[in-house]
């Protein structure tokens, strides 16, 4: 392997890095952080597109309480919630 090839080589790697790999590894760090966010009255989307509103959040199981219309309440696993919507102010101490 002559040495220009190498050289190549280390640079096609480096902007896969720069390109693909550090983006979605900040987006994960991000996803991540929502999640550890939520809280009771935060209305979401999961992956499935449901929308609905956090009733309860299980931090032992990873899994949250959703209604998603009146009195229908679901339980959804963390990691399948997409964005969150509207986020609710913290209760004033």
């Amino acid at each position: 392997m002559r040495p220009e090839d190498l050289i190549m080589l280390l640079l096609i790697f480096a902007i896969m890095y720069f390109l693909l790999i550090r983006p979605q590894q900040k987006k994960l760090k991000q996803h991540t952080a929502m999640l550890e966010a939520l809280r009771r009255g935060d209305q979401i989307v999961t992956q499935g597109g449901v929308v609905g509103k956090v009733v309860k959040v299980h931090d032992d199981k990873n899994e949250i309480e959703v209604e998603i219309a009146k009195g229908v309440n679901v339980r959804i696993i963390k990691s399948t919630i997409a964005t969150v919507m509207n986020k609710t102010e913290p209760a004033k101490t």
